[in-house]
């Protein structure tokens, strides 16, 4: 998944950018996170909306509970392993991130540096 180059949010409702404040607040420091099991991130984003940011574009894309994902324009897939939360969009290949979850808020990793976070929303507010 290369959110980063590809995806973008066209309609950024005013909430996001709270969220995305309150999330560095609850985000605890790397070394204090607890190792998650695939049920535990399952749990977590069934049903619900990411919206946040990847390196620097800012997006909204929801999980549903059978694994798909939709955004605004797109669709893809999510699978969660112990500790990874892995997405596949179209023919590209599939791509796994660490995961950190503290309640609503999830960070992303990419070889132990973040490289997302944001705000799970129950069900799919936006519509998408």
């Amino acid at each position: 998944m290369s959110i980063s180059g590809t995806v973008r949010l066209r309609r950024a409702p005013s909430v996001i950018g709270s969220l995305l404040i309150g999330a560095s607040l609850l985000v605890p420091a790397l070394g204090s996170a607890q190792s998650l099991s695939a049920e535990d991130i399952s749990a977590a984003v069934s049903d619900r909306t990411y919206q946040g940011s990847m390196t620097v574009d800012r997006f909204a894309e929801y999980y549903a509970a059978d694994g798909s994902i939709r955004g605004d324009g797109y669709t893809g897939e999510w699978r969660a392993e112990d500790d990874t939360l892995c997405f596949r969009y179209g023919e590209a290949a599939e791509t796994c991130w660490g995961v950190i979850i503290n309640g609503p808020a999830m960070t992303l990793l990419k070889d132990g540096e973040v490289d997302g976070s944001g705000m799970l929303v129950d069900g799919n507010p936006l519509e998408l």
